[in-house]
């Protein structure tokens, strides 16, 4: 089981970033490539939003839960 290391101020960013980037007001650019990391990057934010997990944090042994 994954613990969890994500404050709620982080969570909610999280949530705004992904909603904005999966929303009609994503940015687009001329390269596909770059759009599709937005895209990826996007339904991650989005998923530590909700499980208040990431894997960066578990990595660099940053918790930031109580924040």
């Amino acid at each position: 089981m994954m613990k969890q290391n994500l404050g709620k101020l982080d969570r909610l960013l999280r949530f705004a970033l992904a909603f904005w980037w999966l929303g009609p007001w994503a940015p687009h650019y001329a390269s596909e490539l770059v759009n599709w990391g937005i895209f990826i990057v996007a339904w991650i934010a989005l998923l530590e939003s909700f499980t208040a997990w990431c894997w960066l944090h578990t990595a660099f042994k940053i918790e930031n839960k109580n924040q």
